[in-house]
């Protein structure tokens, strides 16, 4: 199967339907499977008093805001996110929703969505973990921030309700914005994969778009990526971000990555089968070889094209009179080789 590719456009809408609309048409163009975006109630979210994390505080220009104060700007009300998801639907991608609280959780069930998404603070939210046990979903789940034990508890918690081991992915994440590549650790993609025997992913907090194609190469199945209209524009994300184009390029990466995986049989291919003859070699006269003679290593020697004797039976020539004469550098006749 080809990887799921997740376009998260979380927050860079900036609260805008018309620039969350924007985005939702031109990933479609994309060939990704999933626009994402972010369903939370700051209310229910963050408690007042709440500073920015150090990568919003920058982003944001210093603006001395508290969390809540900046999530409230970029909050979707449920009939924005209905809104959307329509619209997404016009543009045949499927959508999907990351849940931070259980009020926002009413919006997935409203909207009948079957599959979604836990972001990784949300990962030992024991209380929203647990409702969510009790729906009849796929859940996809992002471990940024979190060890092995963790992610164990979270799992035992999702599958004590209706959802089974099979319907939950693990996405491997590095919840800093941007990811350092000496943080990633795309090895842990394969640990969970032994570990979990379910599907593993790898959502993208690095500034380049070559870094899904490696996740790919080490097992991942899913991709999840940050999606802007501009680097440049103001808000917490967009600078962890990668712009339409770039998503682009990273999505064909991605499909070159998959074609060059073959199977696992070692065989000649189509293409090489052609070059067989060309490039390997036959069993010549190294110098004149009369009638009667007998071959040996000396008078003997390999060279292109690979249309006469194998040099793997040269030994079965060794020590036998040659039964024709040969000039250098002609191919010895195949029926000397027969009894």
């Amino acid at each position: 199967m080809k990887t799921i590719i997740i376009a998260e456009i979380g927050v860079n809408h900036n609260g805008s339907i018309y620039l969350a609309k924007k985005l939702i048409k031109k990933i479609a163009d994309t060939g990704a499977h999933f626009v994402k975006f972010q369903a939370f109630n700051p209310d229910e979210l963050v408690i007042p008093s709440a500073k920015l994390a150090g990568y919003q505080s920058k982003n944001l220009k210093g603006i001395k805001i508290t969390q809540k104060q900046m999530l409230q700007k970029y909050a979707l009300s449920k009939n924005k996110i209905k809104e959307l998801k329509k619209y997404a639907k016009k543009f045949k991608i499927s959508f999907l929703l990351s849940v931070f609280d259980e009020e926002s959780l009413k919006i997935v069930r409203k909207l009948n969505l079957n599959l979604l998404k836990i972001p990784s603070g949300e990962i030992t939210n024991y209380q929203l973990l647990k409702s969510i046990s009790k729906m009849k979903v796929k859940v996809i789940v992002s471990t940024g921030m979190s060890n092995i034990d963790e992610i164990s508890q979270a799992i035992k918690i999702l599958t004590s309700g209706k959802i089974k081991k099979e319907e939950i992915s693990l996405l491997q994440c590095n919840t800093d914005y941007p990811t350092k590549y000496s943080d990633i650790n795309l090895n842990v993609i394969q640990t969970l994969k032994k570990k979990y025997k379910i599907k593993v992913g790898f959502s993208d907090h690095t500034d380049s778009y070559i870094v899904p194609s490696l996740a790919v190469c080490k097992g991942a199945e899913i991709i999840e990526k940050h999606v802007t209209l501009n680097k440049k524009m103001h808000g917490p994300d967009h600078k962890a971000s990668i712009e339409i184009n770039d998503f682009k390029k990273m999505i064909n990466l991605i499909r070159v990555t998959e074609k060059t995986f073959g199977s696992k049989i070692k065989q000649p291919t189509r293409g090489e089968k052609k070059n067989i003859k060309v490039a390997r070699k036959s069993i010549v006269a190294k110098f004149r070889i009369l009638k009667g003679e007998y071959f040996n290593f000396q008078n003997l020697t390999a060279k292109r094209p690979g249309i006469g004797i194998s040099p793997m039976n040269i030994k079965k020539l060794i020590g036998k009179k040659s039964k024709y004469n040969y000039k250098k550098d002609q191919l010895l006749k195949k029926i000397e080789v027969k009894e």
